[in-house]
């Protein structure tokens, strides 16, 4: 494939620092497509995060000057929202220390603007290795030493190899693979991201939803029958059409969380890709244009992900439960964007 040699320029927030000096506009996006959530438990979201705290302490994965990041992110409460059928508060803590353990990793390794040590540049060699602390390196027994010494010296990298551990001890081998397989997307989407930012390539509409497949939610999608409870069979689930009403949801999702963070990005690096900003470099119109441009498209996937799902439900009660699951992961993950006013506030939009 030939690189691409078209050439925009992305827009830039030019009314951000403006509206940041404003009252904040928190709440829902207004247009957007979603379902209500079932509500959280308060006691059991600051159970979880009591867990995940004393976890992260005791394996040493971030300094003290990370301690109000942890509680503004709101963990506990974002996976009570996210899995309102979790069997028990041990499944859900698992699910927690595994989306705790993928910001740890992104934060420190990909994300240069906040300061953490992530680089853009090489981050093909750290992701290979943080790979290998969930799909383990076989080789003579003296260099799987040396990989696991390695592995056990980097916070980041402890976090993934004990989160994994934790939730392979209840999962299924098979929805173990499932979930290290969508780990693999997840950083093949890092990647991606990073090589258009260090080239400062910005991509056409369809290739940054491309790599927004990848750099997505879908590793917490992964979870939702092992934390319920039950194991949607790999003979269903590598079905196509299975593998569709997956993708649909985890798209959506992916594209809210586009338009939630908009501004949060944007005030920290203004050439942040994000749907707005590459539908605005392409269509050429305004970042207001192209965000509520961006709402229509996160609803017709959002759309063709409910109509797809019903179809398919009524198939199989197994079926059935399980797009019921992701239904329930995007409205409690949508919930968690809208009401964290703390990490997120809307643009001056409307």
């Amino acid at each position: 494939m030939s690189t691409p040699t078209h050439s925009y320029a992305l827009p830039g927030p030019p009314n951000i620092a403006q509206s940041m000096r404003r009252p904040r506009r928190t709440g829902v996006i207004p247009g957007l497509h979603h379902q209500p959530a079932a509500p959280a438990d308060p006691e059991k979201a600051a159970e979880i995060d009591r867990r995940l705290e004393t976890w992260a302490r005791e394996l040493d994965l971030f300094p003290e000057a990370w301690t109000g990041d942890f509680s503004d992110f709101q963990f506990g409460r974002a996976v009570v929202l996210q899995h309102p059928g979790g069997l028990d508060l041990d499944r859900l803590t698992a699910a927690g220390k595994l989306l705790l353990a993928e910001n740890i990793v992104d934060s420190c390794y990909c994300e240069e603007d906040e300061g953490r040590g992530g680089s853009r540049r090489g981050l093909g060699g750290p992701l290979i290795i943080a790979q290998s602390a969930l799909d383990p390196f076989h080789g003579t027994p003296e260099l799987e030493e040396e990989w696991r010494e390695g592995i056990g010296a980097d916070g980041p990298l402890r976090s993934y190899h004990y989160a994994l551990a934790d939730y392979a001890s209840f999962a299924t081998p098979s929805q173990t693979g499932r979930f290290v397989h969508d780990m693999a997307r997840l950083h093949m989407g890092y990647l991606g991201e990073a090589a258009w930012m260090e080239t400062k390539y910005v991509p056409r509409v369809w290739e940054y939803l491309v790599m927004r497949q990848f750099n997505n939610f879908r590793p917490c999608l992964s979870l939702v029958d092992a934390v319920d409870g039950y194991e949607l069979p790999e003979q269903i689930y590598a079905r196509p059409e299975i593998q569709r009403i997956t993708a649909l949801a985890c798209n959506a999702t992916t594209i809210m969380n586009d338009l939630y963070s908009f501004t949060k990005e944007l005030a920290s690096d203004p050439t942040h890709l994000n749907l707005p900003q590459v539908v605005a470099a392409n269509d050429r119109r305004g970042l207001k244009a192209a965000y509520l441009k961006s709402v229509e498209i996160h609803n017709r996937i959002m759309e063709a992900f409910e109509e797809e799902s019903a179809l398919l439900s009524a198939t199989s009660p197994l079926v059935e439960r399980y797009a019921q699951g992701l239904s329930a992961w995007l409205a409690g993950n949508h919930e968690w964007h809208s009401t964290n006013t703390r990490r997120y506030h809307l643009p001056d939009y409307w």
